[in-house]
């Protein structure tokens, strides 16, 4: 009887030291953070110390060499696989629909992931997972899980991301607290409620790999450009949540909890709108009716904010590409135009963006891809900052900060591809990930 009751003893203690040795990983997504923000905070009149005390505790990198297009779903695809965007199949925010049939809609699904993901590989590892608005989450592989995804910007959107999370979490995790916010609030003000439904979940469910997106900063940037007065306050708020978020997985899991800060792309300000759709109307290329229906087409852009992928009806159609590939040279022969490059797809290949595309338009940093229908090509601009350009910009550099017991202190590891980051914090969580393009980075 003694020596069963010792080697049941035995077995629960080696249950509890195992659970107590198993890291915590928690990756928050800042959406739109430009690495000199907090690098160099003072220069920008950016108050952050939450954010740079990772450069002391941590290590990161001065400027993260994005995906083809540097959008947030593509980027937050490779973030989470550590694969470039013609591998894992997220090839944009939105998914090709020349004809609107989808109503806009976005690459919110998981099942759309051609590979392996962090979540997937913790699940496979029998560690526990969970999510708070990461892009391309709904009916991803996660434990406790609040999706992204919205339709009308209505209460209605609540009640779908009700229907798709982990059955009942917002309201268990909600009690006493404001409404869950929708799938299209994104201010930083969702971003603090978001982060008290974060901080409980991972205080009562202790997950061992938790994503958190927050996507305040990146809707301020768009609005008012990077670094207005507007998009610094919002980030300065922001970095309280850090803060807060890392006091949380730091009590939550004692010596063991590695935080991970990233973004998915940086920003530039904004002068001039180039609508493209315009001149591939009036080129023959597609028809609408006068209510602006898309009723035929047979090459349509397939906007990115600072890149647009050019697609064809059908691929192998030589007289309509020729047409194409002639209007493309016509408008990048004029300056006013704000192209930058046409890339065709040997370069498009190169880049790991838009496998299906015949040409991808790339503009010059002030411009951005816009949606009129009829001329003018140049307007004034939608939005006073955007992204998307081509990753070799270096205003579209992103960022890394990691703090933890893995994590060499106050070392600056250089430009760095962001498909490194996945496979660094499988390594962080003893997980295999398959589909993963380069090693991680050398850690403790």
């Amino acid at each position: 009887m003694r020596l069963f009751a010792l080697v049941c003893f035995c077995a629960l203690y080696a249950h509890v030291a195992a659970a107590a040795a198993k890291p915590t990983v928690l990756l928050i997504s800042i959406d739109g953070l430009k690495p000199e923000a907090v690098i160099d905070a003072a220069a920008h009149g950016l108050k952050v110390p939450n954010l740079r005390a990772f450069m002391q505790d941590g290590f990161y990198s001065h400027a993260v060499k994005g995906v083809l297009p540097t959008v947030t779903y593509p980027s937050h695809a490779t973030l989470l696989s550590g694969a470039a965007p013609a591998r894992h199949g997220i090839v944009d925010n939105t998914t090709f629909d020349p004809l609107n049939r989808n109503d806009k809609g976005w690459y919110w699904y998981a099942e759309d992931m051609k590979v392996p993901t962090l979540w997937d590989a913790a699940h496979a590892a029998q560690l526990s997972t969970a999510n708070v608005y990461w892009p391309t989450s709904v009916g991803a592989t996660i434990d406790y899980n609040l999706p992204q995804i919205w339709r009308r910007g209505t209460d209605d959107d609540l009640k779908l991301q009700r229907a798709l999370e982990t059955k009942n979490l917002e309201r268990e995790l909600g009690e006493g607290l404001p409404r869950y916010p929708g799938g299209a609030e994104e201010t930083v003000a969702e971003d603090e409620l978001r982060t008290k439904f974060a901080i409980r979940l991972l205080e009562r469910k202790h997950p061992d790999f938790f994503t958190v997106y927050l996507a305040g900063l990146d809707t301020e940037e768009h609005a008012s450009g990077p670094f207005s007065a507007a998009a610094n306050r919002v980030l300065e708020r922001l970095d309280t949540l850090v803060g807060a978020l890392r006091q949380a997985a730091e009590h939550a899991a004692p010596h063991r909890a590695t935080v991970c800060v990233v973004s998915d792309h940086g920003f530039a300000a904004i002068q001039h709108d180039v609508n493209l759709y315009a001149a591939f109307r009036d080129a023959g290329l597609f028809s609408a009716d006068k209510d602006g229906k898309i009723s035929a087409w047979s090459a349509m852009p397939w906007p990115a904010g600072g890149t647009a992928a050019i697609m064809l009806a059908n691929p192998d159609d030589a007289e309509v590409k020729a047409k194409v590939a002639h209007l493309l040279q016509q408008l990048a022969a004029n300056p006013d135009n704000g192209i930058d490059k046409i890339l065709e797809r040997d370069q498009i290949d190169a880049l790991g963006g838009f496998p299906g595309a015949s040409f991808v338009v790339a503009l010059k940093i002030g411009y951005e891809v816009a949606y009129a229908l009829s001329p003018p090509l140049i307007t004034p601009p939608s939005n006073l900052g955007m992204h998307g350009f081509l990753p070799e910009h270096s205003e579209m550099r992103s960022s890394f900060f990691m703090v933890g017991p893995n994590a060499p202190a106050g070392v600056d590891v250089g430009e760095i591809d962001m498909r490194s980051i996945a496979p660094t914090l499988a390594k962080v969580l003893g997980v295999t990930l398959r589909g993963a393009e380069l090693e991680p980075l050398p850690l403790k």
